[in-house]
């Protein structure tokens, strides 16, 4: 894929904007959701909180759509990986949760966290944050455990 050489005002204007949406008060509720209560230990947690009538549901489509579209615009081009994922690597931690499932949850969704994994694959940043996010959240389970 393109990616940018440099970031530029553009890529600043750019990221300021996906703040100024994860301030808003249903997204920022449903990432607090996400990231107190999503944390899945095998594969029928993550297959529960697809389903429509599970309590996370909405919030699950709403956060893990929302950093697909922010890292979407790193794959194609639109901002530059690094600088953004300077700002942006809360997605990488939801993708550091689900990883370990890819394989099962792209049999269902098999577009799920594509961009995601992109970021943490060509980028250095998102390569480090998610070696950082492994560790966190192996620690995590380990402690809910």
């Amino acid at each position: 894929m393109l990616t940018k050489d440099y970031p530029d005002h553009h890529d600043a204007d750019l990221v300021l904007k996906l703040y100024e949406m994860r301030r808003e008060a249903i997204m920022r509720a449903s990432r607090a959701a996400i990231n107190a209560d999503f944390w899945p230990k095998n594969w029928d947690e993550v297959q529960a909180v697809t389903k429509q009538d599970h309590p996370l549901n909405a919030a699950w489509r709403q956060v893990s759509t929302y950093w697909e579209m922010v890292y979407g615009m790193a794959k194609h081009g639109v901002v530059h990986p690094d600088f953004m994922m300077e700002s942006c690597g809360e997605g990488v931690f939801l993708f550091a949760r689900v990883e370990p499932y890819l394989t099962q949850l792209r049999e269902i969704n098999p577009f799920a966290f594509r961009n995601a994994e992109w970021v943490v694959t060509n980028s250095e940043r998102g390569k480090a944050l998610l070696e950082l996010f492994r560790k966190r959240v192996q620690a995590a389970l380990a402690a809910r455990s």
